[in-house]
């Protein structure tokens, strides 16, 4: 073997190390409350690192590490494949329908203007915001959202604050033992009671236990024509996510077969950690993501459908 070829199969099997690694934390779950968080949220790129591995390989005739490289790329379609399916529940003719959006205002410097005509454009019945202080709650309501959505829960204190179009039923912050308070509210569509969660989870950068902890907390809103929506830090990727989904929630992406859909950051998005989920009482109808001057993230607005 020449000292090329040598170095160069070296090189992939260090590579396919962590690839495996990065397989055994998604598979177990490793990433539940530590730092192996942050290179799960890569791990579609991780995919593509995986199909260039293999080609390598299989050029510089390396058997045993090919049939390694090939075992993890299958196990990597098997993961990311199924978002590209359409996957939701029919709607029935004239059903009620809901358009929700959320948007991380990043510290409340959005355009309070683009953030009111992406809320009139879209025909928004219900908008959720994080990171949303007092003063760019005056610039929004300035530049007309109080005439948009003149109902609200708003709590710039605890982060999240809702705008509504529709009246509220109830509303405040959850009892969640999150982080930071969450904000819910409960409004009425053609009769039936919809709560609407707000969610701004820790950030696992920050504090990978925290982020866990606020994750695991949020299983308890899950119900059947729940609407749970907001900035979780987590892609499908994470396990805390994952459980989320597990508990009764649907993403709205992916029953949409919208497998690719990143929201952060704004300018080049890379991850999707901005999500619409959803209790099985309601199926999706659209999701759309959508830039806003200003913001981090990109905003998410989503049509429901209530299947009675």
């Amino acid at each position: 073997m020449n000292r090329g070829r040598k170095a160069a199969l070296i090189a992939c099997a260090a590579l396919l190390s962590c690839v495996f690694v990065l397989a055994v934390t998604r598979i177990f779950g490793f990433d539940d409350g530590t730092y192996l968080a942050l290179p799960i949220a890569l791990l579609p790129y991780v995919g593509l690192l995986t199909a260039a591995l293999l080609v390598t390989l299989l050029a510089l005739r390396g058997r045993w590490l090919t049939v390694a490289a090939a075992a993890l790329l299958v196990l990597q379609i098997a993961w990311f494949v199924p978002r590209f399916v359409r996957d939701h529940q029919p709607v029935p003719a004239g059903a009620p329908r809901i358009r929700v959006g959320t948007c991380n205002t990043h510290r409340g410097q959005v355009d309070p203007l683009a953030l009111v005509s992406l809320t009139h454009d879209q025909n928004l019945d219900v908008l959720v915001t994080e990171e949303l202080d007092a003063p760019a709650i005056k610039a929004l309501d300035a530049a007309g959202m109080a005439k948009l959505m003149p109902y609200r829960e708003l709590h710039p204190e605890n982060d999240t604050s809702i705008f509504s179009r529709l009246p509220i039923v109830r509303g405040g912050p959850t009892d969640l033992p999150t982080t930071w308070p969450q904000t819910q509210v409960t409004v009425s569509v053609s009769g039936h009671e919809i709560p609407v969660v707000g969610v701004h989870t820790y950030y696992p950068v920050g504090g990978p236990g925290l982020w866990a902890q606020d994750m695991s907390a949020l299983r308890a809103v899950a119900g059947r024509d729940a609407i749970v929506l907001g900035d979780f830090n987590a892609t499908v990727d994470h396990s805390p996510l994952r459980s989320l989904l597990a508990a009764g929630l649907v993403d709205t992406h992916a029953e949409l077969g919208r497998g690719w859909a990143p929201t952060w950051p704004a300018a080049f998005p890379l991850v999707q950690i901005d999500h619409v989920l959803h209790g099985p009482g309601l199926a999706a109808v659209s999701a759309s993501e959508h830039l806003l001057p200003g913001t981090d993230h990109r905003a998410v607005v989503a049509e429901l459908a209530l299947l009675g």
